[in-house]
Parts: structure tokens; C-alpha cells; sequence
């Protein structure tokens, strides 16, 4: 069945009404639904399982046919340790927090003025391969008071079934409109839910780099998200041996499918027969490949073993501009210039040229370079020693989130409830007017006393 024309436009003014009724509940009604969906899914834990065990059997067969890439796989599977049990708490951790009022201003004795949060309205989520999507983008968008329109990738159509089943069963006992979270099964919807402007305010697309410009070459709607997640690592002349070798590793290989995994290590020139080829072995030891430019290339040929240089072979340009998904990184050099300063602008200038705006990485002791790296580096997240897969709404205490966003609007880096909200002004007088205001004789003046922010 396809959902085209009119049906597209029911369900998207459906969700517009049920998020302006959803956006008047209080904190407690949200909080009571995301407690009955977290119970749900966690009574539902083997059927839910089950499901995407099957989905998973299916991939993997598309996998090993060259159908799909492993990427894929690994982030459809639910049953990796642990998985299952964040999803759960990342909508407990979502009940927890609280709406932020970010402003507070008295304009005049018995005339205040408030900014606050407040619902984006219908949020229309595309995904692909992660079934613990649905979960997530539900806790946010009910304690964010926003309706979401969710449609799942056929990769993973047996877990998403099985998880809208329990969401919308969990809901359905709350006072939460049924109509808030709705999940759209039908093949070919994505079209058409992208022309209904007048309904939906932002789509979320979580998928591959075609999914991402389909959506925005699409619609009129705007689309909060990234395309690529090319994360670099820079390794300056005086980082730290064991520190780059722990942070190098854990960015690259913790979860290598990740978007916020490391995907090009950029090391100093004075470091490429000392740090390098530490990092290069533990890497290794881990079953990274390596793709090295000349000058890297040659100092792992003169320092590591045989077995180990198996791993290593000549980068393309095109290495640099890629996103692996895998155990595979793209290693350059910075050349030395004797000159701290511009060794860091080089990485820099490099990174802000190949990288995809997501989150970069600096190894060094010096506090003035890693400013200044932070500072030139145009990415949503720039970390000083520090992993790139902090890069995360759960590690960053936002409780789960929807994606990570490169956008320079809005929201920024991972997107959690604050992403989801917007703000409006209230002002609250007591017959106050705009024409008392004024200089001379009877005239009022405004007294701009910032308050503290409410309880």
C-alpha cells in the first residue's frame, strides 16, 4: 500500500493537532507516558529481540551478497551488549529533565518578560537500520511536547513493527494523543510526507549520506542532520605517547560503524617515528588498516614488523574525503615548520577542508595550541584529548537523542530534548502599554532588571 496524496495529508495534520494537544499536558502527564513506554519495551524485551534477530539473519545475507554494507548490519542489531539496556535508559534519563527557561527580565514594576521553551510542532524522522530510533525520537518528542512521524528502513522492518506495536500500545493508556507518535509502515511514503510543508517542521533524516541529500534536495521543510560523520584526529609534536595511543584507539575501533568513530589521523612530522608507530601497532593489534600518505608510509616501513606492514598501504586523496564505517583509517602527515603554531594551523587547514563539520580531535599538553585549534576548527564538537566518541546525547547527559546535526542554526552536535524545542516570549502586565513609555513629562522608562531564573 502506498501513502500518497490525501492519506500523507491526514496523517500529518493528524499529528499537528495531536502535538497542539500535546504541548498543553503537564510535565507529570508526559513523565507517567515515557514510564509506561520504558515498562513496555522492557516487558517486551524478547518479542522485540526476536524480531530483530530475524531482521538481522535477512541483512546479514544482504551483507554477504555484497547487498548491504556491514556498516548497516552493525547498527541494526539490537542484541550487541548492552544495546538494548541504553535504549531503555536513555528514556528514563529523557523523563528526568526538566524545560529550561533561559531568561528572565523585569521591564517595569508589575511588567515582566520570560523566554521559554516550547514544542517545534511535528517532527517527521526518516531512519534507516536503527531500530532503537523509534524509542529514542518517542521518549523526546512526548517529553518535548512535539508529534513525530517515524519511517523505518526495510532493513530493519520486523524490529520496527515489533517496537511500534509496544509504543503506540504504551501511549495508547496515557494522556498522551494516540495520533503523537506515528509509525508509518507503507513503502512508498518518504515523497510524499516531504511536500506536506504546511503541516510537518522538521525532518530528521538518520541514515546513509544518499538518505540525507535525497531528504534535503526534497523538500521545502527544513532538515536537521549531517550527511558524513569524517571525524580527524591531529597529533601534535608534543602529545602525550600513551594518551594518543588510548584516545586513537577508543575513537577509532569502539564502535568503527559509529558515526562519531575516527576516520583520518593527521600526525606531526617530529612524532612519525615515535608516537606514530605506537598508535600504528596498538591499531592494529585491533585490526585497523591502515592508508598512509609517503612520509607516514615510510616510517612504518622502518619501524614496524612484517606481519604489522601487512596492514599498511598507500593512501588516495579520496581517503581523506571518506567515511569508512569500518576498520579502516586514512593516515597524513603535517609537515614540521618550526613553528608550533602553524604546524596546528596546517591540521587545521586540512580538517576544515575534508572534514564534514562533525567532531575533530586535538592531542597535545599545550593549552594555547588546543585553544587554538578549538577555536579555528568549524565542527559541531572539537575535543582536546579526548575520544571522539564522547560525540554523543547520552555521554553528554541530554539522555538520548535524535542525531547529531552539522547545521549552524538551531541546534548543534548532538540533539537531545533542547535541539527539539524552540523558545517563545511571555510577557505578562497589568494594563501596560507601549505608549507610556516615553522621554518628558508622564513618560515611563523601562527598567531591564534581569531576574533569576524561575524554579
Amino acid at each position: 500500500m502506498s501513502l500518497t496524496g490525501s492519506a500523507a495529508i491526514d496523517v500529518a495534520r493528524s499529528a499537528l493537532v495531536a502535538s497542539r494537544r500535546l504541548a498543553t499536558l503537564p510535565n507529570t502527564a508526559r513523565n507517567d507516558a515515557l514510564t509506561a513506554l520504558h515498562q513496555a519495551l522492557d516487558k517486551n524485551r524478547a518479542t522485540i529481540l526476536a524480531a530483530n534477530a530475524r531482521d538481522v539473519e535477512a541483512a546479514t545475507r544482504d551483507a554477504n551478497n555484497g547487498n548491504l554494507n556491514h556498516s548497516v548490519l552493525k547498527r541494526l542489531d539490537l542484541s550487541r551488549p548492552g544495546k538494548y539496556d541504553d535504549m531503555l535508559e536513555g528514556i528514563l534519563s529523557v523523563r528526568g529533565l526538566d524545560d529550561p527557561m533561559t531568561l528572565r527580565t523585569l521591564l517595569d514594576e508589575g511588567l515582566s518578560l520570560e523566554r521559554v521553551s516550547c514544542p517545534i510542532g511535528v517532527l517527521l524522522i526518516i531512519f534507516e537500520a536503527r531500530p532503537e530510533v523509534i524509542a529514542n525520537i518517542a521518549a523526546l518528542a512526548i517529553k518535548s511536547g512535539n508529534a513525530a512521524i517515524l519511517k523505518g528502513g526495510k532493513e530493519s522492518m520486523e524490529s520496527f513493527v515489533a517496537i511500534a506495536n509496544v509504543v503506540s500500545e504504551a501511549i495508547a493508556g496515557s494522556q498522551v494523543p494516540v495520533s503523537s507518535i506515528q509509525l508509518v509502515k507503507t513503502r512508498d511514503v518518504v515523497s510524499s510526507l516531504l511536500a506536506q510543508d504546511s503541516f510537518i517542521d522538521l525532518v530528521i533524516p538518520r541514515g546513509s549520506n544518499e538518505l540525507v541529500r535525497y531528504v534535503k534536495e526534497n523538500t521545502k521543510i527544513p532538515v536537521l542532520g549531517h550527511a558524513d560523520g569524517l571525524c580527524s584526529a591531529y597529533i601534535h609534536s608534543d602529545a602525550n605517547t600513551k594518551m594518543a595511543v588510548k584516545v586513537i584507539v577508543d575513537s577509532k575501533t569502539d564502535y568503527p560503524a559509529a558515526c562519531n568513530s575516527l576516520e583520518s589521523l593527521l600526525v606531526h612530522q617530529d612524532v612519525l617515528e615515535t608516537i606514530l608507530p605506537e598508535v600504528a601497532v596498538a591499531l592494529i593489534d585491533k585490526g585497523v588498516s591502515l592508508r598512509c600518505d609517503e612520509a607516514s608510509m615510510a616510517a612504518l616501513a622502518s619501524t614496524l614488523l612484517s606481519d604489522q606492514l601487512s596492514k599498511v598501504q598507500p593512501s588516495t586523496e579520496t581517503d581523506y574525503d571518506t567515511e569508512f564505517l569500518d576498520l579502516v583509517l586514512a593516515v597524513k602527515t603535517v609537515p614540521s615548520t618550526g613553528d608550533p603554531a602553524s604546524a596546528v594551523e596546517a591540521a587545521m587547514a586540512h580538517i576544515n577542508v575534508h572534514s564534514s563539520k562533525h567532531t575533530d580531535i586535538i592531542l597535545t599538553e599545550s593549552r594555547d595550541l588546543a585553544t587554538l585549534f578549538m577555536s579555528g576548527i568549524d565542527s559541531a564538537g572539537v575535543f582536546w584529548n579526548a575520544s571522539s566518541r564522547f560525540a554523543d546525547g547520552m555521554r553528554f547527559g541530554f539522555g538520548t537523542e535524535v542525531g547529531i546535526s552539522t547545521n549552524k542554526i538551531h541546534s548543534r552536535g548532538p540533539v537531545g530534548l533542547e535541539g527539539l524545542t524552540i523558545y517563545k516570549y511571555l510577557v505578562r502586565g497589568n494594563g501596560h502599554g507601549a505608549g507610556d513609555y516615553h522621554e518628558g513629562q508622564g513618560g515611563r522608562q523601562y527598567l531591564h532588571t534581569s531576574l533569576p531564573i524561575a524554579e
